[in-house]
C-alpha cells in the first residue's frame, strides 16, 4: 500500500486598522443585490425567518440598529462549539442545535439578515486573539451587511463585535464554500485526513532611533 502526502504552507505579515466595521477600499466586483441570494449552506427556514422578524419587531431604529440587535442576539443564543457541526452543516442545522462554530454562527447571520432583505455576505480570514493565544486550530468567519448610505459593514457574531483591526479579511463569498481557503478535489486511494494549524500573531517592530 502506498502512502502519499501534501502539505500548505502560507506565511504573511499585513497591515490593518480598525474602520469601525466599515470596509472601504475594497475592490467591489459584483453589486450588493447578488448577496441576496441563498445558497444551500445559508437556506432560511421557517424557525430562523421568525428569529429575524422577532428582533426586526423589537428593534426600534434604522438598518444599522438591527443588524447590531441581530448579532447581539446570536452572540447570546448560540454557544460555541466544536463537537455537533462540520463543513457541511447549515445555517438551520446549526440554528437548531443552538451550537456550533464560527462558520455556523456567520452562516445564520447571513441567513437571518437576507431574510429580511437586507445583502449579506460570508467573510473568510484571521483574528487576533486579546487572549494572547496565538496557535488556532483553523481560521475564522464573520460576516458583512451592506448598510444603505454606509456600504459594507463587518459583523462576527461568534465575538459580538463588529471587525477590528485584529480582523484579516481574506475572501467573501455566498458562503464558506465560496470563501474557503483551501479547496480541492482527490481521486483515488482509501481514505485521507486534513490537520490544519494556523497562528496568528502580532508583529513586533524594533524602533530605532537616530542620534
Amino acid at each position: 500500500m502506498e502512502y502519499f502526502s501534501a502539505a500548505c504552507t502560507v506565511a504573511g505579515e499585513v497591515d490593518t486598522q480598525d474602520t469601525n466595521g466599515l470596509v472601504s477600499g475594497a475592490v467591489e466586483r459584483f453589486p450588493p443585490q447578488l448577496y441576496l441570494r441563498e445558497t444551500p449552506l445559508t437556506q432560511t427556514d421557517a424557525a430562523i425567518i421568525e428569529f429575524a422578524q422577532a428582533t426586526r419587531a423589537a428593534t426600534d431604529g434604522d438598518s444599522l440598529t438591527l443588524l447590531h440587535a441581530l448579532m447581539a442576539a446570536l452572540n447570546r443564543e448560540i454557544a460555541f462549539d466544536t463537537d455537533p457541526t462540520h463543513a457541511a452543516t447549515t445555517a438551520a442545522e446549526a440554528f437548531s442545535l443552538r451550537r456550533g462554530v464560527c462558520q455556523d454562527i456567520t452562516h445564520i447571520f447571513v441567513a437571518a439578515v437576507r431574510a429580511l432583505g437586507v445583502p449579506a455576505r460570508y467573510v473568510g480570514g484571521h483574528f487576533h486573539r486579546a487572549d494572547g493565544v496565538i496557535s488556532q486550530e483553523a481560521g475564522h468567519a464573520w460576516a458583512e451587511a451592506y448598510v444603505e448610505d454606509l456600504g459594507w459593514v463587518g459583523f462576527d457574531p461568534t465575538n459580538g463585535i463588529c471587525t477590528t483591526d485584529a480582523h484579516v479579511r481574506v475572501a467573501v463569498g455566498l458562503d464558506y464554500l465560496g470563501a474557503a481557503p483551501v479547496r480541492g478535489t482527490r481521486f483515488g486511494g482509501s481514505g485521507e485526513t486534513l490537520t490544519v494549524a494556523v497562528r496568528v500573531d502580532q508583529a513586533r517592530q524594533q524602533a530605532q532611533t537616530q542620534q
